[in-house]
């Protein structure tokens, strides 16, 4: 904890987390085992579950030390930002899109973090990937030539 940086020691001295960890009788390398122990009961293939999440990077540079290593290690390679796709959606997309996506309350705690995360990362791949943002039908589901002008935002997304 000594190497937080002042952002890390403001929102984590704030939201309780660095109490927390004072006061956990947990070592981190139970809490390394116990992470890969719940990551392969769900997902037991090595190098298919993705690391997932808002400015998910973060998250990824601190497993990436031990004794979390094993963790990545189990993990694929690539990673799913969800602040990605909502800077995509903000560049993107109608503004209705970024719009309709999930409040966030950002306590900056790993459980609420995450579910807010999965209910944001579902909500863009409805949003962007799923149907188009007036129609029923899906994007690719629609060809190009029959699409509305409006939608021509989807044929941009890459």
């Amino acid at each position: 904890m000594a190497q937080m940086d002042d952002w890390c020691t403001k929102t984590h001295g704030n939201s309780g987390l660095t109490a927390a960890v004072i006061k956990s009788t947990t070592t981190p390398e139970q809490a390394a085992d116990d992470l890969l122990a719940y990551i392969e009961k769900h997902i037991p293939q090595k190098k298919t579950a993705l690391l997932a999440g808002n400015s998910v990077h973060a998250d990824r540079s601190f497993l990436n030390k031990p004794p979390y290593r094993k963790v990545v290690d189990h993990l694929h390679h690539r990673i799913l930002d969800v602040s990605s796709l909502k800077e995509a959606a903000r560049r993107w997309c109608p503004p209705q899109v970024v719009d309709g996506a999930p409040a966030k309350q950002g306590l900056h705690q790993a459980k609420e973090d995450i579910l807010e995360s999965i209910a944001e990362a579902k909500y863009y791949r409805e949003a962007i990937f799923g149907r188009t943002w007036r129609g029923q039908a899906s994007a690719q589901d629609t060809p190009v030539s029959e699409r509305d002008e409006d939608d021509a935002w989807a044929d941009n997304l890459l």
